[in-house]
């Protein structure tokens, strides 16, 4: 039986806290944000589980000219985490200089903030998880 998280429920989640994620129940891997289909084995067999909201940061953009939606917000810096349970998730750095982010962020361990998420009607798309620095 096949059990989806959508996108909405995912969403909602994300603005109380909680990340979650799918488990594949077929070959068990997790993915986040949710997809109809199992990124490895391609399958429909799905668990929605809580992800930590732990990882590293594997790599990073700082936006000096924001978009036109987020005009007057930057700059700001944008990373892509390796969560500890294995999926790769973007989202928002805060606590940091964004003018002083550098290389040195590379591996640093982050956690989801309490930060509050930017709106989504504020944005061309889905608001985006922030994360904060732990190390």
């Amino acid at each position: 039986m096949s059990t989806n998280l959508s996108v909405n429920e995912y969403l909602e989640a994300l603005k109380q806290g909680v990340l979650k994620g799918v488990k594949c129940k077929d070959c068990g891997f997790i993915t986040a944000p949710p997809r109809s289909s199992c990124r490895n084995c391609y399958g429909h067999n799905f668990e929605i589980i809580n992800l930590s909201g732990r990882g590293k940061i594997t790599t990073f953009t700082t936006i000096f000219t924001p978009s036109e939606v987020r005009r007057g917000q930057g700059p700001y810096v944008v990373i892509v985490v390796e969560l500890d349970e294995g999926p790769w998730i973007m989202g928002n750095l805060t606590g940091i200089d964004p003018t002083t982010a550098s290389m040195d962020m590379i591996g640093k361990r982050v956690a989801l903030s309490d930060a509050p998420l930017i709106e989504q009607e504020e944005l061309e798309g889905d608001p985006a998880p922030v994360f904060e620095l732990i190390d």
